[in-house]
């Protein structure tokens, strides 16, 4: 993910260009908001290596965008992705409700670590919501704020890794079906970046959720990374 998903941050990188579009160097503009407004949604680092968007069209990439884990998590990352494709429709930039006609995130990785209390994409979802603050808030409803509708986002071909607290960052391999979500924000007239990253962090929590079972991996492994074997069975439902 805002708080990402990266496709938390795709979200964060519209608002820029609908903020930015005419100013100069909108590549790197957009890349410079992902990171601070990620990070801050977040409350984990966020960074991205490039940043393409064509003003003829709104067609372009982003590419290497890495979302961190929030602290206490011990994987490396909860979202890395090389590729994500996205097509702004250019006539919608200058107003209230930017539409963003596709963002597809191509093959991430996924870190889904299960903590002391929570896992990473939970404390992700909360500290969004605790950024964003109650509805209607100076944070949720900022005066002037952009507001996104974004009619198709796709996240397909991921590699998810499970992981637990006692196994010390090692992970196992978990199967994830691609998500594709339509018409985000249509319905209330648009929303805002939060709010838009809240929803796509609850459907990666949803799919990550009904294929990892952490008890049954805890059970299996009995509390021992070294047999990860019998782990994986416990893993999937």
């Amino acid at each position: 993910m805002k708080k990402l998903a990266a496709s938390l941050l795709v979200v964060v990188a519209v608002i820029g260009a609908g903020v930015f579009w005419l100013s100069g160097n909108i590549d790197g503009l957009i890349g410079k908001a992902i990171e601070k407004y990620g990070s801050a949604m977040t409350q984990a680092k966020v960074s991205v290596g490039t940043v393409k968007i064509a003003p003829a069209d709104g067609k372009g990439i982003i590419g290497d965008l890495v979302i961190g884990n929030p602290a206490g998590f011990k994987t490396a990352h909860a979202m890395k992705v090389s590729r994500i494709e996205v097509d702004i429709d250019i006539a919608s930039v200058t107003k209230d409700v930017i539409v963003i006609r596709r963002i597809a995130i191509i093959a991430p990785d996924i870190s889904y670590e299960k903590g002391s209390s929570m896992t990473n994409f939970d404390a992700i979802q909360k500290n969004i919501a605790s950024y964003l603050g109650p509805a209607g808030s100076k944070n949720n409803e900022q005066k002037g704020d952009k507001k996104l509708i974004v009619e198709e986002l796709t996240i397909r071909q991921a590699k998810a890794q499970a992981s637990a607290a006692f196994m010390n960052g090692k992970t196992v391999s978990v199967p994830l079906p691609d998500i594709t979500m339509r018409n985000l924000g249509k319905a209330k007239g648009g929303i805002t970046p939060g709010e838009m990253g809240q929803q796509v962090a609850g459907a990666l929590i949803a799919k990550l959720g009904s294929a990892v079972n952490f008890e049954g991996l805890l059970k299996s492994a009995d509390g021992a990374v070294g047999k990860a074997g019998a782990a994986v069975k416990g893993l999937l439902k």
